[in-house]
């Protein structure tokens, strides 16, 4: 409930830019990319989570630092014209926070995040701002900098899994 009032708080407080130049779908994408890590990150004071936060700032500087080293790297151009498309950074921080609150917190509290984030994906594509596949390696490079850079915060921690042939919940606890 804390985390959800959270994240309606963040998404009101977040300038949409030039609302006027822009479709609806393109000014909820550019809000929920500050949102779902603002989310992120007031989830860590409301766990009271000081170690959780050192881990998202982390996580978020490794995503943001690999995110613009393989966009100028790539240097592809977007499908509107404009430089640096490859991989989406709006879908890579939206993605990097929805899957570290998973990570960190659980699949209950992400699960809204997660759809947040793939809306990101979705209005960058629809704004012609990015391919399909420069929004799945975004998304991608988010999850992997949490994977690799944040530990779960409770004991029992549910994690889908994809594997050829299966598709289901992976249960991990300590003892």
């Amino acid at each position: 409930m804390r985390l959800t009032l959270l994240l309606a708080l963040a998404l009101f407080l977040t300038p949409a830019g030039s609302a006027a130049a822009k479709s609806g779908v393109e000014t909820t994408g550019d809000a929920l990319r500050i949102a779902i890590p603002a989310a992120a990150y007031g989830a860590t004071f409301l766990a009271d989570d000081a170690e959780g936060r050192r881990q998202l700032y982390f996580s978020f500087a490794a995503n943001m630092a690999a995110t613009y080293a393989l966009k100028y790297a790539v240097n592809k151009e977007r499908p509107n014209g404009e430089p640096y498309s490859f991989p989406s950074g709006h879908t890579s921080v939206s993605f990097q926070g929805a899957s570290f609150v998973h990570i960190r917190y659980g699949l209950m509290y992400a699960g809204p995040l997660y759809l947040g984030a793939a809306f990101t994906g979705y209005s960058r594509v629809d704004a012609e701002k990015h391919y399909v596949e420069d929004v799945l390696a975004g998304a991608a490079l988010g999850v992997l900098c949490s994977m690799l850079l944040a530990d779960r915060h409770h004991d029992l921690a549910l994690m889908p899994f994809v594997e050829p042939g299966a598709l289901g919940l992976r249960v991990d606890a300590r003892w």
